[in-house]
């Protein structure tokens, strides 16, 4: 196997200490034999959520060699939270250790830049790659298998049983559920997403009535189906497509189809695989990709999807059995505008007005609530400014904060409840007079909620529960808190800056070139005025940029793009693998700043 630079690995630190490794603290040299595989992620992040996915498979075929370690790196105040740590790998169904960094110790010792990174270590205690975003996990398996065949013959692999300790389960009827709606008949039919299935309850919002699905993640249709993760509900217009409630199946990459007389379901668009770059943005529902629809809603006599693994929202037609995207570029951050070049950052909560004129939305990522015009298609944000700023901040909608809402709800009034997951609380805005504020605080992650009877009842999806509140005559004020996000910026010089982009082709495998270029850079940046040159996409996965000498900080948008094919020519149909990452990189311009920015796709710098 080809010679690798040798970079010994930093300590793993944590001021959270340990999980699931049944109250044990570890160091590096408790992994000494064991090929280690470190993932910076944080779970507010949907493409870390990805991540965890591709790497079941690798993690339960080379149990006895390799050791997954979750490094949980924060965005957001609330994901420093232990607690919250501790419910997210509960949610996520994490296999592994995971080391609680709510100060970054970690992520700053390996220079880590992005979420999610995965660095492989070999059983010497040595760096042997970096991979940031999405799409590596042929690589490292085969990266994987290089390192146990090397190291068995060296006799410096140890096999057996890795640190993992499960946690005790809870019981309950509910596990992390996601989003509710109310049936005709009064019940609440609840997207459990932590027990793979759907569940009925009666209106006191307790009692369960049934269960849809078994509660083994899957992709089953028919009466007896599985889901895997289901986050958001919709009802549909009676006689719509033979069905009543239409499923956004989350890690399913599916929409779905409930029949309430029976429980049937059936699925409507999707192919359960994953969306990536060069894939179908439109065509036959049950042909094209999707990617971790987490809401849905009955929008202009068409299914709205919250599409929050790409960015985007798109649509489902059922007369037409079509589907493909409505809004958005997949580039992150927020941008209004014309529905075909505005940015969202994982869209995750939807909600019609009552006279079908607005479909508001809830943008995580960006703290934001926007709406879409049904006559314009146009989009707009009503309250939050970036991926950056984020906090709980009541009054005037131009500087009022969210932090990582989920929901969003219609009220009687017009005006609108967001489900404000990370601060815990259940926030209005009002579009009559611009103003937000607080209706309910000490809420435990609440994900969606519901009108019903004159009062909301809230998924509190931590609390694994619907709660029903009172909605008061006058909302309450909260003293104001504002945050950026722990990471610092990176200080850079203004004018040349030197952008690389280091990518490396998992052995065996070359970038193919026959139909064109196989990679692809998009660059823009935040405030536009930062980047005075070098913006827009190429194929070269290096550029110069020029930055402005009058903007003093902002953020760089990164996105790129490789692709990579078996290069064996006795192969006839080499299969090919994409990587991707975007990389939302804030800046410091300062005159003794760095002027090259190296970011890792794959490989080591």
């Amino acid at each position: 196997m080809a010679s690798r630079a040798r970079v010994r690995a930093p300590e793993l630190v944590g001021a959270g200490g340990w999980l699931n490794t049944g109250g044990r603290e570890l160091t590096l040299a408790d992994f000494r034999g064991k090929i280690t595989i470190l993932d910076f992620w944080t779970f507010c992040c949907v493409n870390c959520l990805h991540v965890l996915d591709e790497l079941r498979e690798l993690e339960e075929k080379h149990r006895d060699t390799v050791v997954i370690v979750g490094v949980h790196s924060p965005k957001f105040v609330h994901e420093a939270d232990h607690r919250a740590v501790v419910d997210a790998v509960d949610r996520y169904e994490v296999h592994h250790p995971v080391l609680d960094d709510p100060a970054l110790a970690t992520w700053k010792q390996y220079a880590v830049r992005a979420w999610p990174t995965l660095v492989v270590i070999d059983p010497e205690g040595y760096v042997v790659a970096q991979h940031a975003g999405e799409g590596h996990a042929h690589a490292i398996a085969r990266l994987v298998e290089e390192l146990e065949a090397e190291h068995a013959a060296k006799g410096t692999l140890r096999r057996g049983d890795g640190p993992y300790v499960a946690p005790e389960p809870a019981a309950g009827d509910l596990k992390f559920p996601g989003k509710a709606v109310r049936l005709p008949n009064g019940h609440f039919l609840v997207a459990d997403s932590g027990h793979h299935s759907l569940v009925e309850l009666e209106a006191d919002g307790e009692t369960v009535v049934r269960r849809i699905g078994d509660g083994v993640r899957g992709l089953v249709d028919g009466t007896s189906p599985r889901f895997s993760e289901p986050q958001g509900l919709a009802l549909l217009p009676e006689g719509t497509a033979g069905y009543d409630v239409i499923v956004a199946d989350t890690v399913n990459h599916a929409l779905r189809g409930v029949r309430l007389a029976d429980g049937g379901v059936t699925t409507l668009a999707g192919t359960g695989r994953q969306w990536w770059q060069g894939s179908a943005t439109e065509g036959p529902a049950r042909e094209v990709d999707l990617s971790s629809p987490w809401d849905v809603a009955w929008f202009d006599g068409r299914v709205w999807i919250a599409m929050a693994g790409v960015h985007q929202l798109w649509a489902y037609d059922p007369a037409a059995g079509t589907v493909g995207v409505a809004a958005g570029t997949t580039n992150e951050g927020l941008v209004d505008g014309p529905a075909a070049e505005a940015w969202f950052a994982q869209p995750s909560g939807l909600a019609v007005s009552a006279d079908g004129e607005r479909l508001w939305v809830a943008d995580s990522e960006t703290s934001a609530l926007r709406w879409v015009s049904r006559e314009t298609k146009a989009v707009h944000s009503a309250v939050g400014t970036g991926l950056f700023d984020f906090g709980h901040r009541d009054g005037a909608a131009g500087q009022a904060l969210f932090q990582h809402p989920l929901g969003v709800t219609v009220l009687p009034d017009g005006s609108v409840a967001v489900s404000d997951t990370y601060n815990h609380a259940l926030r209005r805005y009002d579009p009559a007079s611009g103003e937000v504020s607080t209706l309910a605080t000490d809420l435990r992650e609440p994900s969606g909620a519901v009108p019903a009877d004159g009062d909301i009842v809230v998924v509190e999806s931590a609390r694994h529960r619907l709660t029903r509140l009172r909605l008061p005559e006058e909302a309450v004020r909260v003293d104001a808190v504002a945050h950026r996000t722990q990471r610092a910026a990176t200080e850079v010089a203004p004018g040349a800056l030197r952008l690389d982009v280091v990518f490396r082709a998992p052995t065996g495998q070359k970038l193919d070139e026959r139909y064109g270029p196989s990679t692809r850079l998009l660059v823009s940046a935040t405030p536009p005025e930062l980047l005075v040159s070098g913006a827009g996409a190429d194929s070269a996965l290096s550029r110069e940029l020029v930055l402005s000498d009058t903007v003093t900080e902002g953020v760089l948008h990164v996105s790129a793009m490789a692709a990579s094919c078996d290069d064996d020519p006795e192969i006839e149909y080499p299969a090919c693998h994409v990587h991707q990452q975007d990389w939302g990189v804030p800046v410091k311009l300062t005159a003794d700043g760095a002027r090259r920015l190296p970011l890792v796709l794959a490989g080591l710098e």
